[in-house]
């Protein structure tokens, strides 16, 4: 963006968020070091505009109009998050409440012994000092969102599963937004690392203590969260990130994974909540013969606006990525999607595929759609493609010829659509949750 471009209201709207920043909740050097040159970053830096090229058809300027405070200290009881809580996952979680670390509320005794999970005060000293090799080490750490949550993060999860254990037991990883009479932002921050042959499934969330179906509405804030996910060789994750903040909420998060060589990662990405969403995902090859599965179901509607942005860098050969992602977009809702799969000259024998596929339900509602190869080498297969359509007027009358009314038609419909990423959804109760969802939120 040239200095000329950039509006007094997006650099002082940059930073009066970069001023809500507070103390570390531990002296760690390598975390100090990270916000300080983080900070330096940021104020030379704007809050995007759809003038931006991988911000057009993305206007933050509802973020820009409300002025954000620091997110106050609460105390939240386990009854407010209980029916959150996965039954997979039993003494296997971390919470997080407006960004700080919950002890009352988290319990990870199911975890087997040498797995590490919690924040990073209470992380042992030899691992604090590895800290530096893996935070802001992606690519593209320098984006402005992302930049902004390494100045300012005050808490920070961790899980760490070392060399060759396989953990069986779902750790589910909760960042809960507990908004009181003011406008707050949180800046949720979290690092996986899962080294060699190590096996590790990790439920992300994003929710709110709002009563009610999560999309209701209730007092804005503003989540800008960072997770960086690293598999050395031949380790296997299975990532699963659900995003339901309630619906007067903007949601800006970045998921970044590097993947050695031989590793396995597979990615869910569900997005239900918040009134503007941006949702950036990095996957960064440093090995051979890696494979990357990107699974994303969007489902939004009234005037909500999800974006979902997402590169698969390639730089070795032998690689396989799959992407997925499908949006069912009602009422006046507007949908995003942009994804990029990079095949450099050193990316020989490269079989990647990526396809978004997008279910509008209303006339008013609205999808933006931009599959993306790049391709340098020549001994690969690729292929990429997107559709955009309504419910078929012939399916619904053939439901309709076998006894069912319209609504239940179109319901069944949907639910079709919405299967095939939720049937790859590694925990049934989740499963049913979001199909619930897609049951019951779907304005027709």
């Amino acid at each position: 963006m040239s200095p000329e471009t950039i509006t007094k209201q997006q650099v002082s709207s940059l930073t009066q968020l970069l001023n809500l920043r507070e103390p570390l909740a531990t002296e760690v050097t390598a975390l100090k070091t990270l916000r300080d040159r983080s900070e330096a970053w940021v104020r030379e830096l704007a809050i995007p505009t759809t003038r931006d090229e991988e911000w057009r058809f993305t206007d933050l300027s509802p973020l820009l109009n409300v002025e954000f405070n620091t997110a106050p200290s609460v105390d939240v009881k386990q009854s407010r998050i209980e029916t959150c809580l996965l039954p997979e996952a039993p003494q296997s979680r971390l919470v997080f409440v407006n960004g700080a670390y919950t002890e009352s509320l988290s319990d990870v005794r199911a975890l087997p012994e040498g797995v590490w999970a919690g924040n990073v005060s209470a992380l042992p000293p030899e691992k604090q000092e590895q800290l530096g090799d893996y935070l802001a080490r992606h690519p593209n750490h320098g984006e402005v969102f992302t930049a902004l949550n390494s100045a300012s993060f005050t808490d920070l999860a961790i899980v760490w599963v070392p060399r060759g254990k396989i953990v069986e037991t779902p750790l589910q990883l909760m960042f809960v937004a507990s908004p009181t009479d003011k406008a707050m932002l949180t800046q949720p921050r979290c690092l996986v690392v899962a080294e060699s042959n190590s096996s590790l499934t990790l439920v992300e969330e994003y929710i709110a203590t709002t009563e009610g179906c999560p999309d209701s509405q209730g007092v804005a804030y503003f989540n800008n969260a960072v997770t960086e996910v690293w598999l050395h060789e031949n380790a296997d994750v299975n990532h699963v990130r659900l995003e339901r903040d309630n619906g007067s909420a903007f949601h800006i998060g970045t998921t970044a994974v590097t993947q050695a060589r031989d590793s396995r990662y597979r990615f869910h990405a569900l997005t239900l909540g918040a009134q503007l969403s941006r949702h950036n995902i990095e996957v960064h090859q440093i090995g051979e013969g890696t494979t990357t599965t990107l699974n994303g179901l969007t489902l939004i509607g009234k005037t909500q606006t999800a974006d979902t942005h997402s590169t698969v860098a390639y730089n070795y050969p032998n690689g396989t990525a799959n992407q997925l992602h499908k949006c069912i977009v009602g009422d006046k809702a507007h949908a995003v999607f942009n994804g990029r799969i990079v095949v450099p000259q050193a990316a020989q024998m490269t079989n990647a595929s990526q396809l978004n596929r997008n279910l509008l339900l209303s006339p008013k509602a609205r999808v933006n759609t931009k599959p993306q190869l790049e391709i340098v080498a020549d001994n690969v297969k690729c292929s990429h493609g997107a559709t955009v359509s309504q419910l078929e007027a012939d399916e619904v009358f053939y439901l309709q010829s076998r006894g069912l009314d319209k609504t239940t038609s179109e319901n069944l419909l949907v639910d079709a659509f919405a299967a095939e990423i939720l049937q790859e959804v590694p925990l049934e109760s989740l499963r049913k949750a979001i199909a619930q969802c897609v049951a019951c939120r779907v304005e027709l």
